[in-house]
């Protein structure tokens, strides 16, 4: 068994650096993701052990900022797993200090046009592609060559864009044109919203855009991701071209795992 400090401190010395997660979205393999609900590293390491492809950090919707989260995406390269920070906004500030910390994956949230694709694809990738300022901290502390990370980082690094609005849909096949970002990522309950029917995940409105957007992304050479709870949403959703999938998290799974076991213990030998 792997535990925090295991990573925290062999991690300097053995770094899982670059990712390959660039590599293995070009092979169209299978890339699992789970939630990441914590800042604690002890817990961020239980996680790890569960072997995710990638891990969802939100800063959109959580109170946490880099500063507390830097650490978890330093353990996840270390751990040979691909943390995507969720910025709040499509703002250079916030792109650039994720990248910086350590991830590996930058999510942008309601990208709804091809003028925001361009700007986001600015914040994200160093010169000649972009304009992000150059200042790699992590480099250091996994004992990587800045020079290194920098020759390296627009080719390693992923830019994920979520697709959740009506707009974003109308204007997909402009966006899908547009070079230098890797992943689409379809977020379905603020796509419900915008679509009138706000969380009716299964609705045939959300159901028809998302197979819709699968049919017009085959041959760009770009990822498909979404995220469900619910593990059968998440076996429908693969077998319809969604390769990178966020399953949930383990806080979620694991709760609700536990109070099935509550549940038979006390069905079988009373209260």
């Amino acid at each position: 068994m792997v535990h925090s400090g295991d990573i925290l401190i062999k991690g300097l010395y053995n770094t899982m650096y670059p990712s390959k997660i660039r590599q293995r979205i070009a092979n169209n393999e299978l890339l699992l993701s789970t939630a990441m609900f914590t800042t604690e590293p002890h817990v961020a390491a239980a996680i790890y052990q569960t072997d995710p492809d990638w891990v969802w950090i939100d800063t959109e919707h959580s109170p946490w900022g880099t500063e507390s989260i830097g650490m978890l995406c330093i353990m996840a390269r270390q751990a040979g797993v691909a943390g995507v920070i969720r910025v709040p906004w499509n703002t250079p500030g916030y792109i650039k200090k994720a990248y910086d910390v350590g991830a590996v994956g930058v999510m942008i949230p309601q990208v709804d046009n091809p003028e925001e694709v361009l700007e986001a694809v600015t914040y994200a990738k160093y010169p000649p592609i972009g304009e992000r300022g150059i200042a790699p901290w992590f480099a250091s502390v996994m004992g990587v060559d800045s020079g290194q990370v920098l020759a390296n980082a627009n080719n390693e690094t992923m830019l994920i864009l979520q697709m959740e609005s009506a707009e974003s849909y109308e204007k997909i096949d402009d966006i899908l044109k547009i070079e230098h970002f890797e992943v689409l990522l379809v977020g379905p309950s603020d796509l419900s919203a915008s679509l009138g029917v706000p969380g009716q995940l299964h609705h045939s409105k959300v159901e028809n855009a998302m197979l819709d957007v699968a049919q017009k992304l085959k041959g760009t050479g770009k990822a498909l991701a979404t995220t469900f709870a619910n593990v059968e949403d998440c076996h429908r959703w693969i077998g319809e071209g969604y390769r990178m999938m966020n399953v949930g998290s383990t806080l979620v799974h694991g709760t609700m795992a536990t109070q099935r076991i509550f549940a038979d213990l006390r069905e079988e030998f009373g209260p």
